[in-house]
């Protein structure tokens, strides 16, 4: 039997939009896991430019690098920038499963 060669999967492939980037970090906020929206963060900030999300949210390449690995707690405010950086904000709205 021919082996069968699988790409690696690489969100930052699919995210070519406004739309779509918006979505898929909606959707990873909406988790409550905080690795997994500094994961989508970080999808996206691949699909963008390291280099340019880095400048426009006024933190070095490096230190945005350090910031978006897996298992690092960044501070809020750091979070905020790199969403400002890449166009997209969170929003807030009651949550009527526990209401």
């Amino acid at each position: 039997m021919k082996p069968v060669k699988i790409a690696r999967f690489d969100a930052a492939d699919y995210l070519d939009s406004e739309e779509a980037i918006a979505a898929y970090i909606r959707a990873a906020s909406e988790e409550g896991n905080a690795d997994l929206l500094v994961a989508a963060i970080a999808d996206v900030a691949k699909a963008r430019g390291m280099a340019k999300v880095a400048s426009d949210a006024g933190v070095g390449r490096e230190s945005l690098y350090k910031t978006l690995t897996p298992g690092s707690k960044p501070k809020l405010e750091t979070v905020f920038k790199l969403l400002r950086a890449l166009g997209v904000k969170l929003t807030v709205e009651p949550d009527t499963a526990h209401t």
